[in-house]
């Protein structure tokens, strides 16, 4: 596998929630799921396990972005906290943003309800209070949604914000496009009809097929427990929506995206 493939989810490796397969049944059975184990601990265990297809053959969503994570510990010599907080979350102001945080913002802090209110099945995310031993670079971090909303605006400004630029137009050009292309098969429901994926984000590719409005150039993506953003530049706008309620997201989702669209004159 390439680094490509680790940031276009084709790499082979997946997730033990997105299905039931054998491979999957494996990573069910393992500690990949706790916040205990270091990144370099994470990673082993993911190397120990059977690729769920060959590199470059499919895109299944997965613990690449993990892995990411932990070359980035590599490279920099620094944890992925460290390095995050250097390189993005200080430049852009974005003080609320950690793998956890305070007892005293315990108040602040938006919880799901214990039980789905839908089907009823136990909804259990994880303690933001805690600090894990694994900083994932697939999911964990806290944060606000002012916070988030630097954050998108960075990226609707091509990489910069308040003079500070986190990364070059043309390389965040090149993560929102498609790297996929027609050959490659896309498993699962998470990237829409109409859309394709690049470096990190789904990308629109086409104005139709989805079931729901939005432009051609547009990229997203969204946490398991229902936070969403979108970038579209055609329109020059941004989206962030902050919920804690994981059986209801692709509806939400899908209405957020019409209702905002609904209102462009």
């Amino acid at each position: 596998m390439t680094i490509q493939d680790l940031l276009r989810h084709t790499s082979g490796i997946t997730y033990d929630h997105t299905g039931n397969s054998l491979v999957q049944q494996l990573y069910q059975q393992s500690r990949l799921r706790s916040r205990k184990i270091t990144n370099a601990e994470h990673a082993a265990m993911v190397a120990g396990l059977p690729l769920i297809c060959q590199p470059g053959a499919e895109w299944n969503y997965s613990r690449s972005t993990d892995i990411l994570g932990r070359i980035i510990e590599v490279v920099s010599g620094k944890t992925l906290g460290a390095f995050l907080t250097e390189r993005i979350l200080a430049p852009l102001q974005m003080a609320e943003t950690a793998f956890h945080t305070a007892e005293e913002n315990a108040g602040r802090l938006a919880e799901p309800f214990p039980a789905d209110p839908w089907t009823g099945d136990k909804v259990q995310l994880f303690n933001m209070l805690e600090k894990p031993a694994m900083e994932s670079g697939g999911g964990g971090l806290v944060s606000t949604t002012m916070d988030y909303a630097r954050f998108s605006q960075m990226l609707l400004n091509g990489g910069t914000l308040d003079g500070n630029r986190i990364i070059g137009r043309k390389t965040l050009e090149l993560m929102a496009s498609d790297h996929l292309g027609p050959e490659v098969k896309i498993q699962g429901t998470l990237v829409p009809a109409g859309h394709r994926f690049g470096l990190g984000f789904a990308v629109r590719t086409q104005p139709g097929i989805a079931h729901f409005m939005g432009s051609v150039g547009q990229f997203f993506w969204s946490g398991m427990a229902g936070t969403f953003f979108w970038i579209d530049p055609a329109e020059d706008l941004f989206a962030v929506f902050m919920m804690q309620g994981p059986g209801q997201r692709e509806t939400i989702r899908s209405m957020l995206r019409n209702l905002v669209y609904a209102a462009v004159e």
